[in-house]
């Protein structure tokens, strides 16, 4: 167990984390995220409200559907990235990361607040739902068994509220972070224990932990806020220009939107990049180099890749280096090792989409 945004989560299980990453790409695994903070939005303004700190085109969501979105600040930088869902309850169910949930809280009460006052309807409610994702190629064989609802009609980023395995009142969302079919189950929190040993009951289900998690959506080429993406990177650095809605781009009445806008349009100077290397494994903050060894970027994320059996690695690059094959090498421990730019996911991914 390690210390992670002030709760305490398993990095792996008895079976440790190579086995536990392969099982996930090939059946299916269960990872507790009830540290991510579950927001609900309720007003009338609530549109209004989300569309005015964070970039995405939150109108045009249907009721059930999601998207991910970012939280911008005036200089443009990331200060979370979030999915935001328009239920079909009459409210927005956001969920943030665990360790931007004291940030995003209060820009959401102090912006909401604002509103009010100006004489819109808007409150917010935080949930102490549990939170667990079934990750993986047989999760919807082992979900649908506890579900009435077919499974098959649920697509990727849409949600619903439904009883899972006789626990009522679960909102099961198509979506996850490691590139597989996935689901997240919101449950109440006094069942989640009694849900969570339902589904590991199951011989397909194994628990997985931090070190999985991290692994998997390193290789589906997924960003770790405060690792890939901060409030110092904007989202066309960071190659997120699609999490902006085009009506929003448009409009430009987002935070940074200005900044974000014409960054895009002269092209940013740095970009995040894919790198695959050799030798030993490439951590965060090891220097990216070009072939005259002339530092041109860092790395934020690296690990040994379980799936492909070579060295993986996320991080930023001067813009002129950044086309996929281009030959960089990588400092680690003070030696040079060759590494390629590789476009990214270095795994493909298995999104569901209803037929």
């Amino acid at each position: 167990m390690v210390p992670f945004a002030g709760w305490s989560l398993p990095v792996q299980y008895g079976r440790g984390h190579l086995e536990s990453h392969l099982h996930t790409r090939r059946h299916c695994s269960l990872f507790d995220v009830s540290h991510m903070l579950q927001t609900r939005v309720y007003g009338r303004d609530r549109v209004k409200f989300l569309e005015s700190l964070v970039g995405g085109d939150i109108a045009e969501l249907k009721p059930g559907q999601g998207t991910l979105t970012l939280l911008t600040n005036e200089r443009g930088g990331i200060v979370d990235d979030l999915i935001v869902t328009n239920t079909a309850e009459e409210h927005l169910y956001v969920v943030s990361n665990a360790g931007c949930a004291d940030k995003d809280l209060a820009i959401m009460k102090g912006r909401a607040a604002e509103l009010r006052a100006a004489g819109s309807d808007v409150h917010l409610e935080v949930s102490d739902n549990a939170l667990l994702a079934l990750q993986g190629p047989s999760m919807a064989q082992v979900l649908q068994a506890g579900l009435s609802d077919d499974l098959a009609k649920l697509s990727f980023m849409t949600s619903t509220t439904t009883t899972v395995f006789g626990v009522p009142g679960c909102r099961v969302t198509r979506c996850g972070y490691t590139g597989e079919d996935g689901v997240e189950i919101s449950v109440p929190a006094g069942q989640a224990v009694e849900l969570a040993e339902r589904l590991l009951g199951i011989p397909e289900v194994w628990p997985a932990g931090l070190a999985a998690r991290d692994s998997l959506r390193l290789e589906a080429g997924l960003c770790l806020y405060g690792n890939d993406i901060d409030e110092t990177t904007t989202p066309a650095e960071a190659g997120l220009m699609w999490t902006l809605g085009k009506r929003r781009r448009a409009a430009m009445d987002f935070p940074g939107a200005a900044i974000i806008m014409a960054q895009a349009k002269e092209k940013p100077k740095r970009k995040r990049v894919g790198l695959t290397s050799v030798g030993p494994p490439v951590r965060p903050h090891a220097v990216i180099l070009d072939p005259e060894g002339r530092p041109v970027g860092a790395v934020t994320s690296g690990c040994p890749s379980p799936s492909l059996g070579k060295n993986i690695a996320m991080g930023y690059v001067e813009a002129a280096h950044s086309r996929p094959g281009t030959t960089l090498a990588v400092e680690v421990r003070k030696k040079q090792h060759p590494a390629l730019v590789t476009k990214m996911p270095f795994v493909p991914t298995h999104y569901y989409v209803a037929k």
